[in-house]
């Protein structure tokens, strides 16, 4: 069943405030930090946080994510102990480089005791870039490649520019092997977040080049990254028409068909179809 990823908001796992108010906001999913987002003396007083927001609160439809730091820093390996506990449906791997490091990850995870879960890829260096092929096939609960677009664009010695032509190489690999793998993909930040104008733009970009949501750092990104990662009510009407005369087009054994002066052929009737599966689960989760 399709999951809908259009918005995906971060949360300081020390921060009691925004842990209580992400359960009344609009986005499909939660990502509680215990990484970059919380100082090294507070990582055991954010595993705590953690625990006690997602048994105080109900989160609804949201889908749930725990972003552990690696296993090779010293909080690793209290995070997945902790971790395992927790009703979240996965968690989000940062810095990753090799398929061992997801392996490793993965196998200290099922022997904390947790259930069924998914990973989440952090692709922040150019050597989690250059080893994407590696990484989706590494174990079968990955799940979604996250950029981490900060950290990458440090690393690459480029800068933050309006168009992110410093980035477009790594953003579009990690679509193109996210598709060859089954997987899902989802841009990275936006610092700048007070500009809705710069937001709303990387947004149409990452829309225009494959990913299908955006990972957020504050609540006023999450409408515009719903309605550009969404599906408008035009584009739902389009996709019946398409799918009407494709289907037509088959029961009088003709493989071809011209809709409003274009051609529609299977490529489209299966872009139709899926299109129509989001439309269904967004639907149903409102």
């Amino acid at each position: 069943m399709f999951v809908p990823r259009r918005s995906v908001l971060y949360l300081p796992g020390v921060n009691e405030r925004a842990q209580a108010k992400a359960a009344a906001l609009d986005c499909d999913a939660l990502i509680f930090d215990l990484e970059d987002a919380v100082a090294p003396d507070a990582k055991a007083a954010a595993r705590e946080r953690v625990r006690q927001s997602l048994l105080e609160h109900d989160y609804g439809h949201r889908e749930l994510l725990l972003r552990i730091n690696a296993l090779s820093t010293p909080w690793g390996g209290d995070d997945v102990r902790a971790g395992a506990r927790l009703p979240v449906a996965g968690y989000v791997l940062p810095k990753v480089e090799s398929a061992l490091e997801v392996r490793a990850a993965a196998e200290a995870l099922a022997a904390a005791g947790a259930g069924e879960f998914a990973l989440w890829l952090m692709i922040e260096s150019p050597a989690s870039v250059l080893a994407l092929e590696e990484l989706c096939a590494a174990h079968p609960a990955v799940r979604v490649l996250v950029m981490g677009t900060s950290d990458l664009v440090q690393d690459l010695r480029a800068s933050h520019t309006p168009g992110r032509e410093g980035l477009l190489y790594a953003l579009s690999k990690a679509v193109t092997c996210a598709r060859a793998f089954g997987l899902e993909a989802l841009d990275g930040v936006h610092l700048d977040f007070r500009n809705a104008e710069t937001f709303a733009s990387t947004c149409r970009q990452g829309r225009a080049l494959g990913f299908d949501g955006r990972t957020l750092i504050h609540p006023d990104q999450i409408a515009p990254a719903n309605e550009i990662y969404g599906i408008a009510d035009a584009d739902v009407e389009r996709a019946r028409r398409v799918l009407a005369a494709w289907d037509a087009a088959v029961a009088a054994g003709v493989g071809v068909v011209e809709l409003d002066g274009q051609l529609v052929e299977n490529l489209h009737a299966d872009e139709a179809r899926r299109l129509l599966d989001v439309a269904a689960a967004l639907t149903r989760r409102a």
